[in-house]
Order: C-alpha cells, then sequence, then structure tokens
C-alpha cells in the first residue's frame, strides 16, 4: 500500500513538474512575442539585456540572500578563462532568438529550433570527426524533412528570422559542446551557471543594446504608449525566464530521460498551439505537417540516443573518438546521477542552453 502510494506521488509530481515547466516556457515565449508584435517594441537587444539583469539579480537573491542554492565556487581565473567564452556564445544565442521572435511566427521559430540535435551532431562530426551510430543520422532524417517541408510551406516566411533561429540552432550546439568541454570539475546546476553567466552576458550586451537600439527605444517612449503595463510586461518576461531556470531544474530531478524527450516535443506543440490562438499566424495544412514530422523526428532521435546510452560496448568494438578537449575533459553541467538526463536535454532540446529566453 505504501509502495502504492509512493508511486502514485513520484507519477503526481512528475507531471506537476511537466505542467510548470510548460507554463514558465510557453509563458516567457507567448511575452516575448507579444512585446515585439502587439506592443511594436522591436529592440531584441534591449529585451535580451533586461532577461539577463533580471536572471543576474533573481540568481544573486536565490543564493546570496535568500540562500535557497549552495553557491559552487569558481575560481577567479577560470571565470575569465572557462564561462566568460560561455557567456559570450551563450548571450549569442538568446539574442539570435529574439531576433527570429521579431521576424517570425512563435510556431515556425519552435519548428526551427528543433533542428539543433542535427546541428549539435553535424558539429561534432565536421570539426571535431566525432564518428555517430548510423541509427543517429537516420534519426536526424525526419528532422531535416520536417524542416525543409514546413519552410517551403511557411505563410509567414522571412528570410533573415529564418536565418536568426537557424544559427541560433548553430549558436546553441556549440554552446552545449563547449561547455562539456570549459566547465570541466564544475558541476554547475541551472541556477550556478545563470549566476555567473548572467552578469557577463549583461556586461558583453549592454553596450551594443545602447549604441544600436537606445535611440529607438527613446523615440519609442516618446509615443506614448502605456508605460506601466509595458514595463510591467518587458520585466516581467525577465522575472519569468529566470523562473523557467527553477522548472528545469526541477523538471530534470523529476522525470526521467525519456519522458523529458517527450515532454519537450509536446512542449514545442503546446507552444505553437498557444501562440496560434492569441496571433492568429496563418498556418498552412503542409505546414502544420512538417512541424508534426519533425516533433516525431526529435521524439525518435531522443528514444535512439538513450537506447545508445543504455547498451554495453561490445569487446573489441573500437571506441568512438574523443572531441579534442586539450588540457580538459568534457564534464556534465548538473549532478553525475542526471548525467544521462542532461544529455538527453542538451541534444533535444535547448531548453537549459536557453534558459533565458
Amino acid at each position: 500500500m505504501e509502495e502504492s502510494r509512493l508511486y502514485q506521488w513520484t507519477v503526481i509530481r512528475s507531471v506537476l513538474a511537466i505542467f510548470q515547466w510548460w507554463g514558465f516556457n510557453v509563458t516567457v515565449i507567448i511575452m516575448n512575442k507579444w512585446i515585439f508584435q502587439k506592443m511594436d517594441f522591436k529592440f531584441p537587444l534591449t529585451v535580451s539585456c533586461i532577461h539577463f539583469i533580471c536572471s543576474a539579480i533573481g540568481a544573486y537573491t536565490v543564493i546570496k540572500v535568500l540562500k535557497l542554492k549552495p553557491l559552487i565556487v569558481v575560481d577567479p581565473e577560470d571565470r575569465w578563462r572557462r564561462i566568460f567564452p560561455m557567456s559570450f556564445v551563450f548571450c549569442i544565442n538568446i539574442v539570435l532568438g529574439n531576433v527570429s521572435l521579431r521576424y517570425i511566427p512563435v510556431s515556425f521559430m519552435q519548428t526551427i529550433k528543433s533542428f539543433t540535435p542535427a546541428t549539435t551532431v553535424i558539429l561534432q562530426w565536421l570539426v571535431w570527426s566525432k564518428h555517430f551510430d548510423l541509427r543517429i543520422w537516420a534519426s536526424l532524417i525526419p528532422i531535416v524533412g520536417g524542416i525543409l517541408l514546413t519552410s517551403i510551406t511557411e505563410l509567414s516566411f522571412n528570410m533573415f528570422g529564418f536565418c536568426a533561429a537557424l544559427f541560433g540552432c548553430l549558436a546553441t550546439s556549440t554552446k552545449t559542446i563547449l561547455a562539456e568541454s570549459l566547465l570541466h570539475g564544475y558541476k554547475f546546476d541551472s541556477i550556478n551557471t545563470v549566476y555567473y553567466m548572467a552578469p557577463f552576458a549583461t556586461m558583453i550586451l549592454a553596450l551594443p543594446a545602447l549604441l544600436l537600439e537606445g535611440s529607438g527605444v527613446v523615440a519609442w517612449l516618446q509615443t506614448d504608449p502605456p508605460l506601466l503595463s509595458s514595463f510591467f510586461i518587458i520585466f516581467g518576461s525577465g522575472v519569468l525566464a529566470f523562473c523557467l531556470n527553477f522548472s528545469i531544474f526541477y523538471v530534470i530531478h523529476s522525470t526521467t530521460a525519456v519522458t523529458f524527450n517527450v515532454a519537450g516535443n509536446l512542449k514545442v506543440a503546446v507552444a505553437v498551439t498557444c501562440s496560434w490562438l492569441i496571433f492568429r499566424n496563418p498556418i498552412s495544412m503542409m505546414n502544420a505537417v512538417g512541424c508534426a514530422i519533425t516533433l516525431i523526428g526529435c521524439t525518435f532521435y531522443g528514444y535512439v540516443r538513450h537506447m545508445l546510452s543504455q547498451q554495453k560496448p561490445t569487446p573489441g568494438t573500437p571506441r568512438t573518438p574523443r572531441t579534442p578537449r586539450k588540457s580538459m575533459e568534457f564534464a556534465p553541467l548538473v549532478n553525475d546521477k542526471l548525467e544521462d538526463k542532461v544529455k538527453c536535454q542538451v541534444y533535444l532540446k535547448p531548453e537549459l542552453a536557453k534558459s533565458l529566453v
């Protein structure tokens, strides 16, 4: 009886974790799109900078003031040698995501971001000569095919927004690969990652945002928009972006890798549906089919990776060449017992790598 109740509670906790993750993620995406489209605040660098500021303050409050999470101490030299390069790529990733949201619908942007598994595999194969099982390559076929079908049939296609989203996938993949190399010895959780990276990202982005968008923001303020509600929405999206890090950390602890994979792809479907209900962007039947094929391909890719990770290598089988790491070894971003889940996460969906969107 007690085991039955424990199982029921585990299921309930997993469902609640998934729903709160969906809620935060979809809300942040919708709010960002609302800022760009409905409020006519067309300044993605400024929005990204505000998100970084809110996240830096939030992480400091959680770790230093409320002491809800223990601080992982990082050597000052490593902050510049390891975390700063990560923060630079991280900053590019967030900015490209917000730029793409300005020009293309949420549905199209989310579908393109599902291309991240393919860009990660291709980068590791081309740059580091890493070999992958044929089943991995086969699982990428529906992802690539679905992206092509969606792009061809997208009624609100914008080349600039499409390129921003596509290069955002490359930035996400690069960050994922660099994280394993540069963060050796520091097993970060999502909150500590934000604690160290958000201040660097703010420093990197503040000057470009001021120079490129400062005059535009001033002109926008002079058009007499409803300032109170506008500031509430813009800074509210930054606060929710930080809260998303808690939801990611909680859902990793509460679900299995396979469940996380399926839930991550269903989340894209939820985001697409919610954005269509709010913004009513036109979606053709073939466009919806392409999106569905992409999500099915992502789910299949995650299943293949999970199955391969469970297999024991056959004696005498040559091992996959390792990515060059110079004097450093790859290390997971969180506890060792969560390594499989995080691998599933960073290769399938860019949520952890892109948690401030």
